[in-house]
């Protein structure tokens, strides 16, 4: 938009501007026009009484002095041409004509047509030849520090033009940063409520949609951990009835649904209290130390994790939010390829990058994007029965936006599942 804007003032100044010269320049011509036709047949008249008067031997040393820049006098009968091409020359030498008088016999011709040249030839009293030769020119001459001017004033244009749009533009950056800035948790940063009016009532509206979307996530999110947190009630009264009854299958059938009730209201409630990972404040944190003994803790327990990479330096991080979102994926990858490879780096915006690795099944590339939506399942790898309640993903990714980073799935070169924490 601010392109557009600039291009469409800019081009229009740029017209206005070359206009507003071209109509200069043609009054500057009209204008040398003008001042020739006026005095030239007054100053013709006398110069030819002057060349008259004077002897024959001695009408060579005024010619230098009646030369003008548009016209200069001839001792002799000049150059052979055409009849007059142009009105205007056939006005001047009319004009001529009248103000000399009928004595002089005056007749012009065309010597030159491009550039336009013509002759205008006198009979004087003693019979001697006397021509005016005329070159018209188009534009009297400009100062040289004219060119300057004009590129200075385009310039001042250009800057004038950037500056407007940037100012009519800068409330639009913001609120589109402001929009950006929206987590699922913490709000995003209050837009100023001031400026020109029309700004004033966007940035009004824009603060009263952020909080209408924060009251309705937090009203479904406590709906949701409210729900979940019931249900636990009267399925602990139901685990109990159901362990007093006589051994058999359907008391085991019965323990069994009631464990995956269970699993699914705490994920539930996992779920809902992911998206206040944002409230955690950051800490600075070296995550080379943190990611060691994340791993050192699974490696403690026998469980298959390595660590590749490292960095050097602190990072403001939220510790129990990033190691919840972790030890998400870690487990999703012992329980899916039988280990799990933990890497960290920098990437060339200098963000934390922290990536779980596995040599599991992998998701098929058009469901990379489904997986991380809540309650969806990969029934033909990832299904009830291996104890997924299809959530773990999407605590993981609502976690992560929560606290300003992101999380990304792609298949792994050779076989597997890469999965790709981001942190600023």
């Amino acid at each position: 938009m601010a392109s557009r804007l600039y291009l469409i003032i800019f081009t229009g100044l740029l017209l206005a501007y070359a206009l507003s010269v071209a109509l200069v320049m043609f009054e500057r011509y009209e204008s040398a026009t003008s001042v020739m036709l006026n005095t030239l047949e007054n100053d013709v008249g006398t110069s030819v009484a002057v060349l008259d008067r004077e002897a024959p031997q001695d009408r060579e040393k005024w010619l230098p002095r009646l030369r003008r820049d548009n016209y200069r006098f001839i001792v002799g009968p000049g150059d052979a041409g055409e009849p007059l091409r142009t009105q205007r020359s056939r006005d001047v030498t009319a004009m001529i004509a009248k103000e000399v008088g009928a004595g002089y016999r005056v007749h012009g011709e065309t010597v030159s047509r491009v550039p336009e040249r013509y002759q205008v030839h006198f009979t004087l009293h003693d019979g001697s030849p006397l021509t005016l030769e005329v070159t018209p020119r188009g534009v009297m001459p400009v100062a040289d520090w004219l060119p300057v001017v004009l590129v200075l004033q385009v310039a001042l244009l250009l800057a004038v033009g950037w500056i407007a749009v940037r100012q009519a533009t800068r409330p639009l950056k913001r609120l589109a940063l402001a929009a950006e800035g929206i987590t699922p948790s913490v709000d995003g940063p209050r837009m100023a409520q001031d400026g020109p009016t029309e700004v004033a009532h966007a940035a009004v509206a824009f603060n009263a949609m952020q909080d209408r979307i924060s009251r309705y996530l937090k009203e479904r999110l406590h709906i949701l951990a409210s729900i979940s947190h019931d249900l636990q009630t009267p399925i602990t009264r139901m685990r109990l009835r159901a362990e007093s009854l006589d051994n058999g299958v359907e008391r085991d059938r019965i323990l069994a649904d009631l464990a995956e009730m269970e699993h699914l209201v705490r994920e539930g409630v996992a779920y809902a209290r992911s998206a206040h990972g944002g409230d955690e404040m950051p800490v600075r944190t070296d995550p080379a130390a943190f990611l060691e003994s994340l791993v050192f803790d699974y490696q403690d327990t026998g469980q298959p994790v390595t660590l590749t990479g490292s960095i050097h330096g602190v990072a403001m991080v939220r510790p129990r939010a990033l190691r919840r979102v972790l030890v998400n994926l870690i487990d999703n990858a012992i329980k899916y390829g039988g280990s799990a490879e933990v890497g960290v780096c920098r990437d060339e915006g200098n963000s934390l990058c922290i990536t779980v690795s596995d040599r599991g099944p992998g998701i098929p590339e058009a469901e990379l994007d489904d997986v991380m939506e809540p309650f969806y399942r990969l029934e033909a790898s990832r299904n009830r029965d291996t104890g997924g309640a299809g959530l773990g993903l999407a605590i993981a990714l609502q976690l992560m936006r929560s606290i300003g980073g992101n999380l990304t799935l792609a298949n792994r070169e050779g076989g597997g599942l890469v999965a790709t924490v981001v942190l600023p």
